[in-house]
């Protein structure tokens, strides 16, 4: 019963449509360039132009190569697969609908200058980072926030779950993967009572992320219940599909004053209650108060230039139901990152701390798959006297994608970086703390995908007690963690050659 189930489920019918299309596809261009000189030629300009495109396009180089690289090997075909498959950006429509709701909230997401001013007299180096984030990117920073981190899936759960259960007005959830099983069922029960209360619940969650962990059309049976919900960027069965694009977004917004967010998904393995690769550890950050709201307004952009509607915005604010003063120290600033623009929120942050660290910069990421100006950075700051460490899992999920972050570490462990595996399983947080000043918790992984393709967010941290308890979970992290060295990677010539064959299709995978 099992095996016809494997058989019907939507990922190996969906791969076997594609399947069928890309054997059809080969067949047919195969039985015209065996016949037709006029098609052979047409085709090998076809990849003489789309190199030409390639190499003049405002891109990272890492990116073009990869694709000119396939396009040289296979003249006839390169080509003509990197216009049907690659999209450097999700489709014009989609783009209009979010730009819409961008412009509509815009106006909502203002900066207290008196904040700014605040911390331009205490941190030059923080206030240009800050500087950045509203000025260039759109997101201000708040004082008058709490913040709570969490170095587990199973110390965030219950916290989360109440804060779900105290909702009276709003709920919203937005996650790359939903899937059923203890955490999930849990918190939809709840989402069901909310509902039946007259609390307004929004679910958004990423089509692909879900495609081995929810039934097709979950969205359905989720409104069945009275729960507003849609999948993102649904997946079509056809050679031309936009997969690339997806929304890795974790966050839960509850009455615009208490919001979650971090690398932690809603399903079991993110609270241990099962065992897929060793121990899953991950992060998770509560913030209360104002900074909800810029986690508020991403959720609102992404789910109105899905769902247009005229709904006012200002309703959902923060101080419409909880004028609570927070006295707390330091300052928070959630930002967001969109393949819809030019820019590369995610990674500038993250460059933006390395370059700016004095003393360390410590870093968990799951994946390390990293362009040319990230080594650049890495390498530098260790080169000037800062210490850099960056723990990554001793597992993964996917052995191709851990032979491929290998192959930058002996570069990064040349250059002055020390490289942990972090042994008791797999380390799925995305952090960084510099200095005992900053730190971001996110969604954010260091791999091209979360760094160019995806819809991400984090939440980046200043002189918040927070910033000690990320700098006190790494130095937890490093005592279960081992120091990895030169001799291992050259241990084992065939990987050190597969290695070297990955990293030039890096931005691909």
């Amino acid at each position: 019963m099992r095996f016809f189930k494997k058989i019907g489920s939507r990922i190996v019918i969906v791969g076997l449509l594609i399947g069928i299309q890309i054997l059809w596809f080969l067949g047919f261009m195969k039985y015209l360039t065996e016949y037709s000189v006029v098609i052979n030629l047409s085709l090998k300009l076809i990849s003489v132009i789309a190199v030409l495109y390639l190499v003049s396009k405002r891109e990272n180089p890492v990116n073009k190569l990869a694709w000119v690289i396939p396009i040289l090997c296979f003249p006839l075909l390169g080509g003509l697969m990197y216009i049907l498959l690659y999209e450097s950006k999700p489709s014009k429509h989609l783009q209009k609908k979010f730009q819409e709701s961008e412009e509509r909230i815009k106006p909502l997401l203002t900066q207290d200058v008196n904040v700014r001013q605040k911390i331009i007299k205490e941190s030059k180096s923080v206030a240009s980072q800050v500087a950045y984030l509203a000025d260039t990117a759109g997101f201000p920073i708040y004082e008058n926030t709490e913040t709570t981190y969490y170095s587990s899936g199973e110390a965030n759960f219950p916290d989360l779950l109440d804060a779900i259960k105290s909702a009276k007005h709003y709920i919203f959830l937005e996650y790359f993967i939903i899937e059923e099983g203890t955490m999930w069922n849990t918190i939809l029960e709840v989402l069901k009572e909310k509902v039946e209360s007259g609390v307004l619940v929004r679910v958004l969650y990423d089509d692909v992320g879900c495609l081995m962990t929810l039934p097709a059309h979950y969205d359905k049976e989720l409104r069945k219940m009275g729960i507003e919900c849609m999948a993102f960027n649904p997946l079509v069965p056809f050679l031309k599909v936009t997969m690339n694009h997806r929304n890795h977004r974790k966050l839960t917004v509850i009455d615009g004053h208490t919001a979650f967010t971090g690398g932690i998904n809603l399903a079991d393995e993110y609270i241990n209650a099962i065992h897929r690769y060793g121990y899953w550890k991950d992060a998770g950050i509560r913030i209360k108060g104002d900074a909800v709201w810029s986690l508020t307004a991403m959720f609102l952009t992404t789910w109105n230039g899905l769902k247009h509607s005229d709904e006012t915005f200002e309703k959902y604010m923060p101080t419409r139901f909880d004028t609570k003063k927070y006295q707390v120290k330091g300052f928070v600033q959630p930002y967001g990152d969109t393949p819809l623009d030019n820019e590369t929120v995610g990674e500038n942050v993250y460059l933006n701390m390395i370059h700016a660290a004095l003393e360390y910069v410590y870093i968990f990421t799951p994946y390390l798959i990293i362009d040319n100006e990230m080594v650049t950075a890495l390498t530098l700051a260790a080169k000037r006297g800062v210490d850099v460490r960056i723990i990554t899992p001793s597992v993964s999920d996917s052995k191709m994608v851990f032979w491929l972050a290998e192959s930058y570490y002996l570069e990064l462990m040349e250059g002055g970086v020390k490289v942990y595996y972090y042994m008791p399983g797999f380390l799925h947080s995305k952090c960084f703390v510099c200095d005992d000043m900053v730190a971001t918790v996110s969604s954010i992984n260091m791999d091209f995908r979360s760094l160019y393709l995806h819809f991400e967010n984090g939440v980046f941290l200043y002189n918040t007690d927070s910033v000690l308890e990320v700098k006190k979970d790494v130095i937890n992290a490093l005592e279960e963690s081992k120091l990895l060295t030169k001799e291992e990677l050259h241990r084992n010539w065939f990987l050190r050659l597969l290695r070297m064959i990955l990293r030039l299709f890096a931005p691909l995978l």
